[in-house]
C-alpha cells in the first residue's frame, strides 16, 4: 500500500542542537549557552558551542538531504542569531544565514518547514522574566514579523513554538532544562498562558508578513495512552486520560491545545488548579486561538491503559514487559501503536490534519570496520512505527507527513552527544558525515512513497 501521493517525508532539526558557531557573526547567548556552561547541567558538560557545525557546512548537509530524497526538512531559527538581545535591530549576518539556507534547500528541491523557536531563548529576555514577562507575547511577534519580512516569500510552511511541555515543563518547573528553574506551579501556568499568547501573536505576524497563502502550526508533544485492548471501554478510558487536565504537571496535552481550538482551557483543569490558574481574559483567549491550519505532533513513545471497573484509565502494570526494546534514552520504551493512537485521537477532538514533526530512535551507533554504520534496531523501529500511520490513513485519519528525528546525529540537550538519533552519523572530532544503513532505507521509503514498508507480521 502506497501512503496519499501528497504525504510528505521529511526529517527535521533544531538550531542549537547543530548549528554551532555559538558566538559568531553576532549571534547572541541563549538560555541554552548559558546553561551548558554550567558545571554539571550536561552529560560530560558537552555543550552546543560547535555541535555539527551546520552554520559553516550546511551546504553538504543540504547536499546529503537531496541525496536521500527528502521531500522536505523541518529546521528551526536561533532567535539569538537574529536579534542577539530578543529585541531592536536584527542582525544582518544572522539573516543572511538562514536566506542562504532557505535558497539552498529549495535549489535542492526540498521544502523548508520552519519552526520559529527550538528552546534557545535569548538570554537577555531570560533576564527579563522570561516567559513570566507578559512581554514575552510582543517579544515574540516582534521576532515573527522580521522572519516573514524576510523568509516568508519562500517559506509557505511555519510552526511557532516546538514542545511548550519541555519549554515550561523541563525548563521552569522541573529544572532539568535550561533556564534551569524550578518554579511553583503557578509561576509555570502564567508563563505558559503567556507562551500561548506569543504563539497566537507569531501567528498574526506570520499571516501578515508572509506572501501568499501559508500553513501554520505549534509543535504539540505528550504521552501517548494506549488502549491495552480494543474493546470500546478501553478505547474511551484511554481517550479520556489522553485529554485529561488534572495533573499538576506541563505535560497535559489538552492543556495547551484546546485553547488554540477551541479558545478555552479544559474546565477539568481549571476546576482542578483553582487558586494557581492566571487571570485569563477574553482577549487573551481571542489571542491564541488564532486559526491554525494543522497539527504538528512530535510522537515518540507511550503505555498502555485499561478500562477499571469504573471506566477510568488505569496504566497496565508492568508497563511492556520486562525487556521490553528501548533506546539508549530511558523513556524511550519502544511503543509502535503510539503513531497511529495520537493520529486518530487528535484529528477525532481537533477535526485538523496531523504531521507528525519528530519521531526518531535513539541509539550508540558508530562507524563499522568496513566503514558504514549499520543500524538496523532503527530500521526496525520505523518500520513498526510507520506501520501505524500507514494503518491511520487506510482507516481514513488525515495523517499528511512525517518528519523523521533528526537527520544528523547531535547535541542531544542534558545528554549531550551520547546518544544518536540521527539518520547521518556525525564524527565531532572529525565532523565527517556518513549516511547509516537507515538512511538508505528511508530513502527507498520515500522513493516509493510508502510501499516498500513491510507488512507487519
Amino acid at each position: 500500500m502506497s501512503f496519499p501521493k501528497n504525504f510528505v517525508w521529511g526529517a527535521a532539526a533544531a538550531a542549537y542542537q547543530i548549528e554551532g558557531a555559538w558566538n559568531v557573526d553576532g549571534r547572541g547567548p541563549s538560555v541554552w549557552d548559558v546553561f551548558s556552561h554550567q558545571e554539571g547541567k550536561v552529560f560530560e558538560n558537552h555543550n552546543g558551542d560547535v555541535a555539527c557545525d551546520h552554520y559553516h557546512r550546511w551546504r553538504e548537509d543540504v547536499a546529503l538531504m537531496r541525496q536521500l530524497g527528502l521531500q522536505a526538512y523541518r529546521l528551526s531559527l536561533a532567535w539569538p542569531r537574529i536579534q542577539p538581545t530578543g529585541t531592536g535591530t536584527p542582525n544582518a549576518k544572522g539573516l543572511a544565514f538562514y536566506d542562504r539556507l532557505i535558497d539552498g534547500l529549495l535549489e535542492a528541491g526540498i521544502t523548508p518547514w520552519v519552526t520559529l523557536f527550538h528552546w534557545d531563548l535569548p538570554q537577555a529576555l531570560q533576564q527579563r522574566g522570561g516567559f513570566l514577562n507578559r512581554d514575552m507575547v510582543e517579544w515574540f511577534g516582534d521576532y515573527a514579523a522580521i522572519v516573514a519580512g524576510r523568509l516568508g516569500d519562500r517559506v509557505k510552511h511555519w510552526m511557532t513554538f516546538n514542545e511548550p511541555p519541555v519549554i515550561m515543563g523541563l525548563g521552569y518547573h522541573e529544572g532539568r532544562f535550561a533556564p534551569g528553574l524550578r518554579l511553583p506551579f503557578a509561576d509555570c501556568l502564567l508563563g505558559a498562558h503567556h507562551l500561548l499568547m506569543a504563539h497566537g501573536r507569531g501567528v498574526q505576524a506570520l499571516r501578515a508578513g508572509c506572501q501568499g497563502k501559508v500553513r501554520i502550526a505549534i509543535a504539540h508533544t505528550s504521552r501517548e495512552r494506549i488502549p491495552a485492548t480494543e474493546t470500546k471501554r478501553d478505547i474511551e478510558a484511554a481517550r479520556r486520560d489522553y485529554f485529561a487536565s488534572t495533573g499538576r504537571v506541563m505535560w497535559n496535552l489538552s492543556w495547551w491545545a484546546d485553547p488554540i481550538v477551541f479558545g478555552r482551557y479544559p474546565a477539568d483543569g481549571v476546576k482542578a488548579f483553582g487558586a494557581d490558574m492566571p487571570t485569563v481574559t477574553a482577549a487573551d483567549l481571542k489571542l491564541i486561538s488564532q486559526k491554525t491550519d494543522f497539527l504538528a505532533y512530535n510522537c515518540y513513545t507511550g503505555w498502555q491503559v485499561h478500562a477499571d471497573a469504573q471506566g477510568n484509565a488505569q496504566r497496565v502494570p508492568g508497563g511492556w514487559g520486562v525487556g521490553n526494546p528501548r533506546g539508549t534514552l530511558s523513556w524511550l520504551d519502544v511503543a509502535p501503536q503510539s503513531l497511529y493512537w495520537a493520529a486518530r485521537f487528535q484529528t477525532e477532538r481537533y477535526g485538523l490534519p496531523l504531521v507528525f514533526s519528530e519521531n526518531g530512535f535513539c541509539n550508540t551507533d558508530f562507524v563499522h570496520l568496513d566503514g558504514k554504520v549499520h543500524d538496523p534496531q532503527r530500521i526496525d523501529f520505523l518500520a513498526r512505527y510507520l506501520s501505524g500511520i500507514r494503518r491511520a490513513v487506510k482507516e481514513g485519519v488525515p495523517v499528511a507527513g512525517y518528519f523523521y528525528w533528526s537527520i544528523l546525529d547531535n547535541f542531544e540537550w542534558a545528554e549531550g552527544y551520547k546518544d544518536r538519533f540521527g539518520l547521518v552519523h556525525v564524527d565531532y572530532q572529525t565532523q565527517k558525515r556518513t549516511p547509516k544503513d537507515s538512511a538508505f532505507w528511508y530513502r527507498d521509503l520515500i522513493r516509493s512513497n510508502g510501499a516498500s514498508l513491510p507488512l507487519p507480521l
